[in-house]
């Protein structure tokens, strides 16, 4: 499953060929990659070809890409002055990649959606929505305005993501209110970690990761962290996805890419994920993995004692 460091790498990607340019054209090979879209709200086709996209945003695993008004593409300098409330969102689910083509290129294999659009400075461009498993989809959402992080800032936001709570690496993350929600949960760490409602973009890989540098046990209940404990976590939760970011995230097979078809390389970095039966990068003593939620935990019995 594609985590925050993933999709950041694929929302960098996307930025400068995507910002500024026109829509010309959609074609849709698979509706079921439209699960999420509203049709009451319009035709997904119809929604998006003739409008520019402003800006290549990310909350968590979201993607999003705010369009200018219906009608008024064509000019980057009316379009930035004239939000229409939309965006295209998209979210990768398991096996989602957005690919950037030459309008030209051969199809890609597990070709679901694609868009042709003109860039004012780099021309004509093929991004092409691949998902082999089809949980991931995209939509045109409303943006909705949100109270967010330190100072209650307003931004926009997809509706579909509005539930979402702010990624530790956001600028506006509010690090004290973090800490106070996560010591009154009773659940195990990991299960916090992995709410998105507390904290997004943390999946099954960040969080084994973050809880052996922190010398956490994933089961430990939240409410029984200090202060000073849950802050090293968090610091220990940024470092880790800073890392993997830096690295290109973590890729263990052909689905998991950034928008030129490149892996990324933090699997070479991994300190607990998958490393069962091998010691301890700390203290040497075997690695050790147990069930945990269909998925698995992995911890050092020693480091991370329950």
């Amino acid at each position: 499953m594609p985590e925050l460091p993933e999709v950041e790498v694929v929302r960098l990607g996307l930025e400068p060929a995507l910002v500024g340019s026109t829509i010309q054209s959609v074609s849709v090979f698979e509706p079921r990659s439209l699960k999420r879209h509203d049709a009451r709200r319009g035709d997904f086709v119809a929604m998006l070809e003739g409008r520019t996209v402003l800006s290549a945003e990310r909350r968590g695993k979201f993607l999003w890409f705010p369009l200018d008004s219906a009608g008024s593409a064509g000019s980057a300098g009316s379009a930035l002055g004239q939000h229409s409330g939309d965006a295209l969102v998209a979210h990768l689910g398991m096996s989602g990649q957005v690919l950037l083509r030459a309008p030209d290129a051969a199809p890609d294999r597990h070709l679901r959606i694609q868009y042709q659009v003109k860039h004012p400075v780099l021309g004509e461009l093929a991004i092409n929505f691949v998902d082999q498993r089809i949980f991931g989809s995209m939509a045109v959402d409303e943006l909705v305005t949100q109270g967010i992080g330190i100072g209650n800032v307003q931004v926009l936001v997809p509706s579909q993501a509005a539930h979402i709570a702010l990624d530790p690496v956001d600028p506006t993350f509010d690090d004290d209110a973090f800490i106070a929600r996560l010591r009154t949960k009773s659940t195990g760490i990991k299960r916090a970690l992995l709410d998105q409602t507390l904290l997004s973009g943390i999946g099954n890989i960040y969080a084994d990761e973050a809880l052996w540098a922190a010398r956490l046990h994933f089961d430990r209940a939240s409410d029984t962290l200090s202060v000073k404990q849950a802050r090293t976590l968090l610091a220990e939760v940024r470092q880790v996805l800073m890392k993997a970011l830096a690295e290109g995230g973590t890729s263990f097979d052909a689905q998991y890419v950034n928008v030129n078809g490149e892996s990324g390389y933090f699997s070479h970095s991994l300190n607990a994920y998958g490393q069962q039966g091998k010691p301890c990068p700390r203290c040497g003593t075997e690695m050790r993995r147990v069930s945990f939620m269909n998925r698995g935990s992995h911890f050092c019995t020693r480091c991370q004692k329950p």
